[in-house]
This record gives C-alpha cells, sequence and structure tokens, in this order.
C-alpha cells in the first residue's frame, strides 16, 4: 500500500468516524473511556488496525484470516477465557510479523467502538448480538465483517440496510460459501446465468437439522462468564448448563443457535448459507423475495402454543422441518433438514427447464456439469459472479473484504443480498411457529393479511439493549 493511498484512506475514515459522532451511545456498564495505547504508524508498509469483538470458538478461523491482512490492538469477549485467548493468539500473530503490537482485552464492545485508530472490527458474537453492534459499528466510522446469520428477525435487517445506505461503511457477510469451497458455488451460480439449465422451476435446499437436548438444569454462571450482558437483548433468564458431547447442553456458547431467543435453528445456521445461494441463483433471473411460505411438516423438541414454545429448559427450534416457498413465475424452493430421497443430504439442487444439478461443499453434480467438459463456462464467468473481481487464492472472503475496504465498494456477501435470503429464513421460522402459510409482499416489506403474524417481524429487546437505527 504506497504512503499516499494510506492517507487518504485514514482521511476517508476519519471523517466518517467524525459524521458518526453525534450520535455515540452512553456506556450502561461504565463510563469509562478506552484511549488508544498506541496510535498507527504512517510507514508506507503499515496494515488496517482491528479490533475483534467476540473470540469463541468460531474466531479462531474469523481472527486469523483478519490477522492475515491486518493487525488486530484489541479484543473483546464477555467470557473472559475466551478474551484471553483471542489476546494470546493475536499478539503472537503479530509478533510473527515483527510487530510488538499490545493488544487490549475489554467487556463491554463500545471501548473499541470508541478507538479513533481502529479502522476494521470483526463481530463474532451469538447471533442475537449482531445486529445492535453492526450498527453501531458503522456509526462509529468502522468498516465490519461480521458472522452470519446477521440477524435474528426482519426488522433487524431492515435497520441494517438503512444504516449502511447512510454511513457508506463497507460490510461483509461471514457467507465464506459466496468465496471459497473451491468455487463450486460461484460455477453453479455462472452456469444459472450461463443458461445451463434453462429457466429455473425449482429449488431443493437441504440444510440439516437441530439437535434436541431433554431437560437441561440451571447452573451456576461460570465465574468467567457475564450471562447478563451476554444475554443483552434477550430476556433474563437462568443459567443452564448439562455436561455431555463436545460442547454440553446450554442455553450459551454454540448451543445458543437451538434457542429462538439467540438464533433461528438450523433453518438460519445454514439456511444462512444455502438459501443465500439459492437466492443468488434467482436474483439473476431479476426474482425478488418470496410471496409464501407453507409450513409442510415441523417437529419441535417441546409443544408451542401461538408460536412460543411451553417449556423453557431445553432446545426449542426444531429438529425436522420442510417449507415450501413461492417465488414469483411459480417457482418452489424446498427448504427441508434433509433430501435423502433426492441423493444428498446437505446441499442445493436446482432444476430448470434444460436439466438439473446439485451443488454442497464437496461436490458439484449433474448433467450439466458433466457437459462442461465439451462446452467449458467462458474465461470471465466467475469474474462476473464475483462483482467485477477474481477470488483470491486461499483466505478469499476475507481478502475480498479487505479489498473492498480499499476501493470503498460493496464486497461480494453485501448486507443487502443476505437482508433478502435472511427475511425467507425468518419467514420460514414464523410459518413453522405459527404452523400457517404466510403470505409476504416484498416490497412494503410485510405479512399480508396476518397481523398476529406482523408482530413477528421484530421484538421487544431488554431494556438498555435496544437496537436503534
Amino acid at each position: 500500500m504506497s504512503t499516499t493511498n494510506h492517507s487518504s484512506r485514514r482521511q476517508f475514515l476519519k471523517s466518517g468516524a467524525i459524521a458518526a459522532a453525534g450520535v455515540a451511545v452512553p456506556y450502561y456498564l461504565t463510563g469509562d473511556k478506552v484511549i488508544a495505547d498506541e496510535q498507527k504508524s504512517e510507514s508506507a508498509n503499515d496494515r488496517p488496525l482491528i479490533g475483534c469483538i467476540g473470540t469463541g470458538s468460531r474466531w479462531d478461523a474469523v481472527g486469523p484470516n483478519a490477522m492475515r491482512l491486518g493487525d488486530v490492538v484489541a479484543v473483546c469477549d464477555v467470557d473472559a477465557d475466551h478474551a484471553a485467548k483471542g489476546r494470546q493468539r493475536s499478539e503472537a500473530e503479530n509478533k510473527k510479523k515483527g510487530r510488538e503490537r499490545k493488544v487490549d482485552v475489554v467487556e463491554d464492545y463500545r471501548k473499541i467502538l470508541d478507538r479513533n485508530d481502529i479502522e476494521i472490527v470483526t463481530i463474532v458474537t451469538p447471533d442475537h448480538w449482531h445486529s445492535k453492534i453492526a450498527i453501531e459499528a458503522m456509526k462509529a466510522g468502522k468498516d465490519v465483517y461480521c458472522e452470519k446469520p446477521l440477524t435474528l428477525t426482519i426488522d433487524e435487517g431492515k435497520k441494517i440496510c438503512k444504516v449502511a445506505k447512510e454511513t457508506g461503511r463497507v460490510f461483509q457477510v461471514g457467507t465464506q460459501q459466496r468465496s471459497e469451497m473451491g468455487q463450486l458455488f460461484l460455477k453453479a451460480i455462472a452456469m444459472i446465468n450461463e443458461g445451463r439449465i434453462g429457466d429455473i422451476q425449482k429449488i431443493h435446499v437441504a440444510i440439516g437439522g437441530s439437535p434436541t437436548s431433554g431437560p437441561i438444569p440451571v447452573a451456576d454462571v461460570p465465574k468467567q462468564l457475564n450471562w447478563e450482558m451476554w444475554l443483552g437483548q434477550a430476556p433474563l433468564v437462568d443459567y443452564r448448563f448439562k455436561p455431555g458431547g463436545q460442547w454440553g447442553n446450554s442455553r450459551c456458547h454454540y448451543e445458543f443457535r437451538w434457542w429462538y431467543e439467540y438464533s433461528g435453528g438450523k433453518m438460519t445456521d445454514w439456511g444462512a448459507h444455502h438459501v443465500d445461494i439459492a437466492q443468488w441463483g434467482l436474483d439473476q433471473q431479476g426474482i425478488g423475495g418470496p410471496l409464501s411460505l407453507e409450513p409442510v411438516m415441523a417437529k419441535f423438541p417441546t409443544p408451542y402454543a401461538d408460536g412460543m414454545p411451553t417449556q423453557d429448559d431445553r432446545y426449542n427450534t426444531p429438529t425436522e422441518f420442510h417449507v415450501r416457498a413461492m417465488f414469483p413465475n411459480d417457482i418452489e424452493v424446498s427448504i427441508r433438514n434433509e433430501c435423502n430421497e433426492l441423493g444428498f443430504g446437505n446441499g442445493i439442487m436446482f432444476e430448470g427447464t434444460k436439466g438439473r444439478f446439485m451443488v454442497n461443499r464437496g461436490k458439484l453434480v449433474g448433467a450439466p456439469v458433466e457437459e462442461l467438459k465439451s462446452n467449458p463456462l467462458p474465461e470471465d464467468a466467475i469474474q462476473k459472479v464475483y462483482k467485477g473481481m477474481t477470488p483470491a487464492n486461499g483466505n478469499a472472503h476475507m481478502a475480498n473484504f479487505f479489498e473492498c475496504v480499499k476501493l470503498r465498494k460493496d464486497p461480494i456477501s453485501d448486507v443487502y443480498s443476505h437482508h433478502r435470503a435472511m427475511t425467507t429464513c425468518h419467514l420460514a421460522n414464523i410459518a413453522l411457529r405459527l404452523d400457517r402459510t404466510v403470505k409476504w409482499d416484498d416490497k412494503s416489506e410485510q405479512i399480508v393479511g396476518d397481523d398476529d403474524a406482523n408482530r413477528w417481524l421484530a421484538r421487544e429487546a431488554r431494556k438498555g439493549y435496544e437496537v436503534t437505527a
């Protein structure tokens, strides 16, 4: 990076931070502010400074990928053990690059957002924290890399899109299938773009089912964990934990995915990947959001009444499910936990007027794929899919983000396309929980003719943790 480009980028970031200064959020846990221990040098080989918010198990992949392209100077986690691990790993990586940078550890993420020297933040928290932190980070003038699923509700997605437009921040969602996995998904979209299966008629999406837990007892909160802040906008409830398996059964680390209070089960966990690819394929044909979503089948770990679980001591997202989503032009997207009768338990099958193929993280198969041997895709087909850019060889998704930070353009997994995919996933969960078909108006972003279902588009946050745009 040249000194000239570096100065221009710093000036741009500084102006963004000043513009956002009027929307600072007061602390609710502490009135202290962090003052940077060191200012970023202006050397020609300098790299962006990163603050990492959330350093649990998933950060073990996200953090090191970011550190290939920038230097971490602060980490944040409400679990002190996670934070200590993040600092140790970050300082070790900095040292490898010949930078003896001290890495600060904080519990309150806003102390990272207050630092003017930090330009980029990674957000690798439980799902229910993503939107609030991301919105405040953009308002604080930071560019953002946030893990999927980006939102807990459709309303949160609307707010994120609004703030992204207002602030002009660069925002990459961690749906790595758009960049990596041997470019299998990029090739799939390129095949659709090039008309290799004709007009899409139906898409089968298999994303796996959620586990069940049985009763999980109330337990003492681990000493290193700030449970109240971990809960954030979610209701204040007892900490629960039962030993067993890789993680144990709990309301907390990793297992938060199986509680609607904090996530959306497999529908949002893997739907954020595969439904995203399915709608990416539809977007190439100019097709917007779903028209209706019908719950064909669902098995829950607990009985439900009026969309709410009747037991609070066990996982509550469906272990098995099938939702039929209808899109314009009579295109059906079938979202299930498995499609074994079609020969795959995880992946996406695109059916068109000229043939069909299946793609997942391990393979791209079908007659149209075999035809590529004699009739290959154009040389620029992948580049066209990838917004005119070329995926890097290794660490492609993070590299795309950092490149777009320099270019000030939307990366491959932008918040707008992700919001559309997550809208389908959230609507599917609403249909499953209420056990009835919901009809959707993509323009007004409202459920049609069902006031009760419409109230599920947002949720009330606990006082002090509201998500505001």
